[in-house]
């Protein structure tokens, strides 16, 4: 094209709008190729090393510590840990090639298939989703535990605590905690696990009044005012599945590096943890009013996150619970009084909210009913002899007792 223009086989104007180019630019691209021939339509910076080129030695240095430190780190985890704990600074991208020119494996994201988009809520405090990871959080170095999380559906904001296992007790005491930091929430979004909702049938009772029977759990939300609402799928709280993606990568290795191996260390260290990760990864929501409601008094709260039955009084105003018997020192007119096992394992017995007065009777007698063993002598099997009368014939048997003299 800009040979054309040289030879006059077209204009300067009709070149640069061939080629996407103002008219100055033509001229000069004319001019360096009258006097550098084809080479001058290259670029001035072709096979010059750029001016924010990376140090020499860095590269080897990162890749160095990849394979000793960050064994198994994704390109932004890694250009993460490398700024914070190497001051080397090196972006996702140049770390993400050289890994790849290197061979060095790291976790690559999987191909997921399409869902459907839903907004989050506009409030924060408006859904809060809940679940439990069962993971080898500590690897080699501890227990399986589970993560009990919580991550506000408006701004991803994430709160958890690592107990021994998914259950009543830990679900109760990480909302306890939840409570007393943020406030009490409108809904909570969690799955169909028998924590959070109950697999009894329907008594007759609740089949009359149209109510499903519910678990210790939902019934601590209702009593505080709290909806429970069941994910029909793990994609439906897809919020806090991706969290438990995010942790099982990101966590794990930042308790690898502070040498973390029991969940007393883990909850201290997500103490510090968590305000740097809500800091980074939070989003501002919709609306600025905030829906979580004030939280209530600590009794108000042992009172409802607690596991409630109901028991039996006896004629003479003793209950069991469990495998205990406990005397009511109270004399009230009742059938039936509830148990209150609260989260610091101390127990409230009480009637009509009124609280009783109980003692545990450790001196119980026991019954031991002995039945009379009957010892058998065990005889030996022995056969007859040849001449007894059972191996003769039956004639000569008849013979024999008609030959008998009678008396």
């Amino acid at each position: 094209m800009i040979r054309k223009v040289i030879e006059k086989e077209m204009t300067q104007v009709e070149a640069g709008l061939a080629l996407g180019l103002t008219t100055r630019q033509v001229k000069r691209l004319v001019r360096r190729v009258r006097e550098e021939g084809d080479r001058g339509v290259c670029h001035r910076s072709r096979g010059r090393r750029s001016n924010r080129r990376i140090l020499e030695g860095t590269r080897d240095k990162v890749l160095n510590l990849c394979q000793r430190h960050y064994v198994g780190f994704g390109p932004t985890l890694a250009s993460e840990k490398l700024l914070e704990r190497d001051k080397i600074k090196v972006s996702k991208e140049s770390l993400r090639l050289w890994l790849r020119q290197a061979e060095i494996p790291y976790k690559m994201r999987k191909k997921r298939p399409h869902r459907q988009w839903r907004e989050r809520r506009a409030h924060c405090g408006s859904l809060v989703q809940m679940d439990g990871s069962h993971h080898l959080w500590f690897e080699d170095r501890g227990p399986k535990s589970v993560l009990m999380a919580y991550i506000d559906d408006a701004m991803g904001r994430v709160y958890g605590r690592f107990y021994e296992y998914e259950g009543t007790f830990p679900a109760m005491e990480s909302f306890k905690r939840y409570v007393l930091k943020y406030g009490l929430p409108m809904a909570i979004y969690a799955d169909k696990h028998t924590t959070y909702k109950s697999a009894a049938e329907p008594t007759v009772e609740e089949q009359l009044k149209g109510v499903e029977p519910m678990s210790q759990f939902e019934r601590g939300l209702w009593e505080l005012g709290v909806e429970m609402i069941h994910a029909h799928s793990p994609q439906a709280k897809g919020r806090i599945e991706r969290l438990f993606g995010t942790f099982q990568d990101r966590v794990i290795k930042e308790m690898r590096l502070a040498g973390i191996c029991n969940i007393q260390e883990a909850n201290l260290f997500l103490e510090s943890y968590l305000p740097q990760f809500n800091a980074k990864f939070c989003v501002e929501a919709r609306e600025s009013a905030n829906l979580h409601r004030s939280a209530p008094s600590k009794r108000q709260l042992d009172q409802s996150l607690c596991i409630k039955t109901s028991r039996t009084l006896n004629n003479d105003f003793t209950i069991s619970y469990g495998t205990r018997l406990y005397q009511i020192k109270e004399n009230i007119r009742a059938k039936t009084v509830t148990v209150e096992e609260r989260l610091d394992g101390t127990l409230r017995i009480s009637y009509e909210e009124r609280s009783l007065l109980w003692k545990e009777i450790r001196n119980i007698p026991i019954k031991i009913n002995k039945v009379p063993r009957i010892v058998t002598k065990v005889r030996k099997n022995r056969s007859p002899s040849p001449n007894h009368p059972f191996k003769q014939p039956w004639r000569k048997r008849r013979e024999k007792t008609e030959a008998i003299p009678t008396p």
